[in-house]
C-alpha cells in the first residue's frame, strides 16, 4: 500500500522483510516496519499516521506466523528504548520489549518470585497480550496494570482487570502498543528462586525442542469434556496427546513437521514456507477432529496475507 509515513526519530524501513525477525524464519515484507525510538516517539508516530493504516505491534516473533505475502501497515517494534526491568518494593515494572526470562531473572535477584516466565519465550507485551502462563501461574496472576500507546496516540494506563485476560488470550484495543507493564511479585529467597529456575530450564530442555526452529506450542490445550459430554474446564486435555493420538507426531508438509519429540511443536525442519507451516496445522487440527471430535484452536499468532 502506499502511504506517507509520519516522521519519526527512530527508525522506518519500508517493504522490510520479517522472516528474519521471527523463530520460525518465514513470512513477507511488512509496508513499514516501525521502531520507535522512545515511547514519545511512538506517540507522535501513531497520531500522525492516517487512521486507515493498521498497526500490528510485534515482539521478538516467538509465537507467530507471517504470511509469506507479509503484513499491510505499519509493524511497531520496541528495542532499546522499551526493555527496561526496574524492583520497587513488591513491584516490578518493565518494558514491553523486556524479555521474559531476564524480567524472571532480575526480579528473582532482588528477591522476588516472578519465576513462571522464566521458561516463557518472547518479551513481556507479547506475554500480555496473550496472558502467557508456565507451572500453573499466568500473567493475569500478577499483572497490575499496563501502560499503552493508543491507536490515537495517545497514552493510557489500563488496569489488569480491564484487559479481559483469559486462557491464552486478552482484549487489549486494536492498534494499541503495549510499551511498560507492572508486577506484583511475592517475596522470594533469591538463592531458591534461582535454582528453581534452573530445574525449568533442565526440565525444559529435556523435553522440548529448543534447538530447533519452533514459535513455541502450536495449539492451546483444549478444555476436557465430562461423561455428559459437555465442556468440563477442570479436565484439561493436553493438545500433544491429541496430536499423538491422532497419528499426528513427525507429520510433514514440505519443510513443516510436527517436532518428533514433541508433538506440539510445529517446526520449520528446512526450507519451509508459512503456508507450508500453516497447512500441516490445518491438517493436524482435521486429524485431531476426525479421531477424538476436538478442534484445536491456534496458539500461535498467523498474521498477514497469503502469497
Amino acid at each position: 500500500m502506499t502511504t506517507a509515513w509520519p516522521s519519526l526519530r527512530g527508525t522506518l524501513t519500508e517493504m522490510r522483510p520479517l522472516a528474519d525477525l521471527t523463530w520460525l524464519r518465514v513470512g513477507g515484507p511488512a509496508d513499514a516496519l516501525v521502531q520507535p525510538a522512545d515511547v514519545e516517539d511512538l506517540s507522535a508516530f501513531l497520531a500522525a499516521l492516517d487512521p486507515a493504516v493498521p498497526v500490528f505491534p510485534m515482539g521478538v516473533g516467538s509465537n507467530l506466523i507471517v504470511r509469506d505475502g507479509g503484513v499491510r501497515g505499519a509493524v511497531i517494534r520496541l528495542g532499546r528504548g522499551f526493555n527496561g526491568i526496574s524492583v520497587e518494593g513488591s513491584r516490578v515494572r518493565a518494558g514491553a520489549a523486556a524479555l521474559d526470562a531476564h524480567v524472571a531473572r532480575k526480579a528473582a535477584e532482588a528477591g522476588r518470585d516472578l519465576t513462571f516466565l522464566r521458561t516463557i519465550p518472547g518479551t513481556v507485551g507479547g506475554a500480555v497480550r496473550m496472558n502467557a502462563g508456565c507451572y500453573g501461574t499466568y500473567v493475569a496472576d500478577t499483572l497490575v496494570e499496563v501502560t499503552a500507546i493508543l491507536r490515537d496516540g495517545t497514552p493510557a494506563v489500563i488496569l489488569a482487570s480491564g484487559l479481559g485476560l483469559a486462557y491464552r488470550s486478552s482484549r487489549i484495543p486494536d492498534g494499541a502498543v503495549i510499551v511498560e507493564a507492572v508486577f506484583e511479585a511475592p517475596t522470594g529467597d533469591p538463592a531458591a528462586l534461582a535454582a528453581r529456575m534452573e530445574e525449568q530450564l533442565r526440565k525444559r530442555d529435556a523435553t522440548q525442542p529448543t534447538k530447533d526452529r519452533t514459535a513455541g506450542s502450536t495449539f492451546r490445550n483444549p478444555a476436557g469434556f465430562s461423561s455428559t459430554g459437555l465442556a468440563d474446564d477442570t479436565h484439561e486435555l493436553k493438545a500433544w496427546k491429541l496430536i499423538d493420538d491422532a497419528g499426528m507426531r513427525g507429520a510433514r508438509r514440505g519443510g513443516a513437521v510436527m517436532n518428533p519429540m514433541h508433538a506440539n511443536f510445529l517446526t520449520n525442519a528446512g526450507g519451509a514456507t508459512a503456508a507450508e507451516l500453516e497447512l500441516l496445522g490445518e491438517d493436524v487440527r482435521k486429524a485431531v477432529y476426525d479421531h477424538a471430535g476436538v478442534r484445536l484452536e491456534w496458539e500461535i499468532m498467523r498474521v498477514g496475507e497469503p502469497a
